[in-house]
């Protein structure tokens, strides 16, 4: 199989399901991390044979997306924050705004030495980012899934950042006890109710665990996470969210009626609530 042949077949399989900038881009995708060749490489190398196992991943590619799979779950990996991290269905998928997140940390935050928790890592992506960015930061991280850590472990060992520490521990109820300058997390934050009206390669496919929350306590992740930030910064640190944009007020009174101060309610880059942060007393 050629790579333009590759290609059509793609084109043809999926253009009927797969609206036609979105089909672009996963093709793009697929040329690069399937088979490792990049945008030049498609346009130059058209009738370049691929490897032979190309015909049955192609077809296996086709079937997957034609079921609503997402494609990072196909390929196996995702782009974060200059990165390439491994992603399957135990984690979440990272997203676009995260990286928004993680560009706040590092712009408000110069200095050295910082020690970090991330509250809920999945693929790790959060503190991999944060320890390569951050200079000589001490970063902890925690979740409550072993096949989540897992992933994020795998994540740390390939882009080679093993001072990153991780350790199994429920948010509801969170370990390791240390003191921290920064506290991040993008805790489940999206109501059952909210579920069908979502697109089905994420609701289908990502781990609900890790993305709802009940109707009857929408914050309930912020309480746990606010209450152990009061008691866990240091004097000074800070504590970095990302919100469901329906409950912004709710999140901000709830971080002041745990004593934190400077709270901050924090537009993404469409112009959507999306943060929040504060600082310890």
């Amino acid at each position: 199989m050629k790579v333009k042949e590759a290609i059509q077949q793609l084109r043809e399989s999926l253009s009927p399901v797969i609206e036609a900038g979105e089909l672009q881009a996963m093709i793009r995708v697929i040329c690069e991390d399937v088979f490792n060749y990049d945008q030049v490489d498609v346009a130059l190398r058209q009738d370049h044979e691929l490897p032979d196992f190309a015909p049955e991943r192609i077809a296996e590619i086709i079937a997957r997306l034609k079921r609503h799979e997402p494609l990072q779950y196909v390929v196996g990996c995702a782009r974060f924050h200059g990165h390439r991290f491994k992603v399957t269905p135990a984690v979440l998928i990272p997203r676009p705004e995260t990286e928004q997140l993680v560009d706040l940390i590092i712009d408000e935050n110069p200095d050295a030495d910082l020690k970090v928790l991330d509250m809920g890592t999945g693929s790790g992506c959060i503190a991999i980012a944060l320890a390569r960015a951050l200079k000589f930061a001490q970063v902890d991280a925690l979740d409550v899934s072993r096949d989540a850590l897992a992933v994020a472990r795998q994540n740390a060992a390939l882009l080679k950042t093993p001072g990153v520490r991780f350790f199994e521990s429920d948010m509801l109820a969170p370990q390791p006890s240390a003191c921290y300058d920064i506290i991040v997390s993008n805790p489940p934050y999206i109501c059952w109710s909210e579920r069908e009206s979502m697109d089905r390669n994420v609701k289908d496919f990502e781990p609900g665990q890790a993305l709802f929350v009940p109707d009857s306590d929408p914050l309930l992740y912020y309480k746990a996470i606010a209450h152990y930030a009061s008691q866990s910064l240091e004097h000074g640190g800070k504590l970095y969210l990302e919100i469901n944009q329906r409950f912004g007020n709710e999140v901000k009174h709830l971080l002041e009626s745990c004593g934190l101060d400077d709270v901050r309610i924090i537009e993404d880059s469409f112009g959507h609530v999306r943060f929040a942060a504060a600082r310890q007393h």
